[in-house]
């Protein structure tokens, strides 16, 4: 079956929806213990979220990289997930979405989110040729994720280590057994219009 080339796919039930991210264990520890962001969290910083557990992997290198030690799932609402996505901005000038480079520049500062399309991956991390979705959140986005729209975080650490572990040991069908069960999320009506580039 062919992979549409920009395709939000990811673990979701019928109200919520799961994405990525990694931290250092002063916040992820804390953040998985309680089931929310603590206030040590900076709200008024943009964050980024992933609902593709190997694109996660490939950014926060299996939960080594310093600072990514934590590997957290966080399950939030979709409501919250859609109105990010119908409140974003592409973060790069795309000429069929916007008229000219000061308009692109200009929503860009007023959105409280925005999309990159980055190239999926395979369970060895290199790049798809199909893409998955990061969406940063800044502002009220940022603030809602933390203490609005997140229903449980989990720390996924072990499992990171665990598939990693499969994969050294050339395992790959032992290491793909435990990847989460993603599947494309539902774009309804006009869901990604604005932002896929």
């Amino acid at each position: 079956m062919d992979i549409p080339r920009q395709q939000i796919r990811a673990v979701h039930t019928a109200s919520t929806v799961t994405v990525y991210q990694a931290y250092a264990p002063e916040i992820g520890g804390p953040a998985a213990r309680h089931g929310r962001f603590p206030a040590a969290w900076k709200r008024d910083r943009m964050t980024w979220i992933k609902p593709s557990f190997l694109w996660m992997m490939y950014r926060c290198g299996w939960g080594t990289k310093e600072g990514q030690e934590t590997v957290l799932a966080v399950e939030i609402t979709r409501d919250g997930f859609e109105w990010a996505l119908e409140h974003a901005c592409l973060a790069h000038y795309d000429p069929a979405l916007h008229p000219d480079h000061d308009a692109w520049k200009r929503e860009l500062k007023r959105a409280p989110a925005r999309v990159q399309w980055d190239p999926e991956r395979d369970l060895h991390l290199r790049p798809l040729p199909h893409r998955s979705l990061q969406l940063g959140l800044a502002g009220d986005a940022a603030r809602r994720y933390a203490d609005e729209w997140t229903v449980a975080v989990t720390d996924v650490t072990a499992l990171a280590h665990e598939v990693h572990a499969h994969l050294r040991n050339g395992e790959l069908e032992a290491a793909r057994h435990l990847l989460p069960a993603e599947r494309p999320y539902p774009e309804h009506g006009q869901l990604l219009a604005r932002v896929r580039g």
